[in-house]
């Protein structure tokens, strides 16, 4: 997952990526509101989710449906991001597709910004740190992806299942309980098999003692 402070300072960005939009027709009236509609291609590298668990697979269909408002320090965005994400169930590993809708909202500040909000007593470190967390309009575009892929991550399950009801795999061999309901295994208290083996020793050493005895019967009738 990239983090918006590594995208809240791009570089040039690219009117021709589905993911970033143009803010010059809404204009920098504030209360000026633009609805947006677009569907996109996943990104990939990284996937589109949590890695090694769910996610939407890269080039997959992602429908934004996008409300930007123009403020005076920049555009609010609030939209929606639907997709099919795909991964594995946690408790049976088979396949797993699940429907996500992810909402979001998130402030592009204009560079020339002014600062009224921020306190006057504050350090020029305090800043720094507060840009590391904003994310800037360049040249009237703004880039959504860094705020599609974290709305994504908290939207999908960190433990994924296929249902709620699925019973999971049998812990000593492995098999899947919901097409064997009823599979079991003969359950054998530790201790229990201890003294069953004791009990055997006894019983081949009784053996070996009357087999023993009954030679030395055999040489006195012999005799």
């Amino acid at each position: 997952m990239i983090s918006k402070a590594g995208k809240a300072l791009n570089g040039h960005l690219d009117h021709r990526n589905p993911l970033v939009f143009d803010t010059h027709e809404l204009g920098r009236r504030p209360g000026a509101l633009q609805r947006l509609t677009r569907s996109v291609d996943a990104p990939g590298s990284p996937a589109l989710g949590i890695d090694g668990v769910i996610g939407v697979p890269e080039g997959a269909p992602v429908e934004l449906d996008l409300r930007l408002e123009s403020v005076v320090e920049g555009v609010l965005v609030t939209g929606t991001a639907r997709a099919s994400a795909e991964g594995e169930c946690v408790r049976c590993l088979e396949p797993l597709r699940q429907e996500v809708a992810a909402d979001f909202q998130e402030m592009f500040s204009y560079p020339d910004a002014d600062d009224r909000g921020r306190s006057s007593k504050a350090e020029p470190t305090d800043d720094a740190e507060d840009d590391e967390d904003r994310l800037f309009i360049e040249d009237g575009l703004f880039d959504l992806e860094p705020v599609l892929r974290d709305a994504v991550v908290l939207a999908l399950p960190m433990q994924p299942v296929c249902r709620e009801s699925c019973a999971g795999l049998c812990s000593e061999c492995g098999i899947r309980l919901d097409e064997n309901p009823g599979h079991h295994h003969d359950a054998v208290d530790i201790r229990w098999a201890a003294l069953q083996g004791l009990a055997d020793t006894v019983q081949d050493g009784e053996k070996d003692n009357m087999g023993g005895a009954e030679a030395g019967v055999d040489e006195k009738q012999e005799k």
